[in-house]
């Protein structure tokens, strides 16, 4: 099996089911349709840029469109120290990333791990930076942020294969 293979495997630590919502939304309660993870995988991968949203230090939430990269089966973006949304994710690692798409959809909800240098493998790094200049020609370098997910939305054809993934204790 390739590592490519691997990471379009559901992760072992999640839980398919069907999202709730309001029962006037339609989505049925049978688990026929549920999407597999490799659309979650082969979607993120294949997007050029991304939403995503952090949390102002006051509170109020703050989006915005970046580049990001799937690599080991985790969505990779990052920004310089001085953005806003960086600065946010020093205060609060809470983040979500949704794809630019609002008909083929998926959303990530989790917290930010911060890659650096010293204090993170090289070759996570180098990967990233691959990665990088693979789809935009350029290396990214530090900081990078990869998006632990605690909750992943996706559908496609809403409402018949709307999923959620939930992780851990979620």
């Amino acid at each position: 099996m390739t590592s490519s293979e691997r990471r379009d495997e559901e992760p072992p630590d999640a839980t398919r089911s069907r999202p709730q919502t309001e029962e006037s939304y339609g989505i049925p309660e049978s688990s026929d349709g549920l999407l597999p993870w490799s659309f979650v995988a082969e979607t993120m991968a294949d997007d050029h840029s991304y939403w995503v949203s952090t949390t102002l230090p006051d509170g109020r939430p703050h989006a915005r469109p970046v580049w990001g990269v799937w690599v080991d089966g985790t969505i990779h973006c990052g920004g310089g120290e001085k953005t806003r949304w960086v600065r946010n994710l020093a205060h609060n690692d809470a983040i979500t990333v949704h794809r630019e798409d609002a008909e083929t959809v998926v959303i990530v909800e989790g917290t930010a791990e911060r890659y650096t240098e010293g204090e993170t493998d090289p070759e996570i790094l180098r990967r990233i930076d691959d990665a990088y200049e693979a789809k935009y020609g350029v290396r990214h370098g530090t900081p990078v942020f990869a998006v632990r997910p605690t909750r992943v939305l996706a559908w496609s054809d809403y409402p018949s294969d709307a999923t959620r993934w939930t992780f851990g204790d979620e």
